[in-house]
């Protein structure tokens, strides 16, 4: 039987090979994305929703107008807003629709994948690969042993992490100013 440790051994394993496929120019076009929007609306479903809706909370705590775009409050997107989306395949259909109607807006669109093609890669404006084993997607990831999309879901959360970590540094934004915009009625 197999204990506590082996499995997160073989998690941090699968995510450490992830992290090591990330191409660098990939992140820096899409930090240079993140922060020339002045308003970023996010897309993604599932769990791979719940990663990318917990982005959409650091990017306002570093200061950008951030729109989770379920929210019945998010307001219309425009020429110039930047749409992210998260799909592993990315091939799910109502993401496509989403992304189709905001590009016909004047949107820029940024995908990240773990698929190497799909029907929202072909409508981006940049494509960032998290190249982890993704329910339905096609192309060369790393494989899983774990769960369904687990991989690219836990992937997808410690990523934006990352991100935020390098936009903060990147724009010298201070702890201070990331509290002062924390929610503060709890």
């Amino acid at each position: 039987m197999k204990t506590y440790s082996d499995y997160s051994s073989l998690v941090l394993r699968e995510i450490k090979q992830v992290f090591d496929c990330i191409q660098e120019e990939e992140i820096a076009e899409f930090l240079k994305k993140i922060y020339e929007a002045e308003r970023i609306f996010l897309l993604g479903v599932g769990r791979e929703g719940l990663s990318t809706k917990a982005f959409a909370m650091r990017l306002m705590h570093l200061g950008k107008q951030a729109y989770w775009i379920w929210d019945d409050t998010t307001p219309g997107i425009q020429k110039g807003d930047l749409l992210l989306c998260t799909s592993g395949s990315g091939e799910i259909g109502h993401e496509v629709y989403i992304c189709q109607r905001a590009k016909e807006q004047g949107a820029i669109l940024v995908l990240i994948t773990a698929a190497e093609r799909g029907i929202i890669q072909s409508m981006s404006d940049l494509v960032v690969r998290v190249p982890a084993e993704a329910y339905h997607a096609e192309g060369n990831m790393i494989p899983t042993r774990q769960l369904m999309g687990n991989l690219f879901e836990q992937s997808l959360f410690i990523f934006f992490d990352i991100v935020s970590m390098m936009f903060k540094d990147e724009y010298d934004i201070t702890d201070h100013e990331m509290e002062k915009r924390h929610r503060n009625i709890e």
